[in-house]
């Protein structure tokens, strides 16, 4: 699968609860290995984590693959949002 057809998907956890929709990849050029999803969160998903909305742009995360349960229509994870809240910090540009 190519990277590109990733972007835009959306991303749902193991509660069937949107996290929001694929923003990029993250590659380790060293083994050049895909090791994270970049996600761009929806409005609820930013409440639930307790981000600050900005009031231009939106917020992004780094999703470690191994949480990755499949990726068909949607990017399923295998954890959920509370779980997700304790492995993942959002993402500085």
């Amino acid at each position: 699968m190519r990277p590109d057809i990733l972007n835009g998907k959306k991303v749902i956890d193991a509660e069937a609860q949107v996290l929001g929709e694929v923003a990029g990849i993250e590659i380790d050029t060293a083994s050049w290995t895909v090791t994270h999803l970049c996600i761009n969160l929806s409005d609820a998903a930013i409440e639930a984590l307790g981000y600050k909305k900005p009031f231009l742009g939106k917020v992004q995360i780094d999703i470690p693959v191994g949480i990755v349960k499949a990726v068909k229509d949607v990017v399923t994870l295998d954890k959920s949002l509370a779980e997700i809240k304790t492995i993942v910090e959002p993402h500085r540009e």
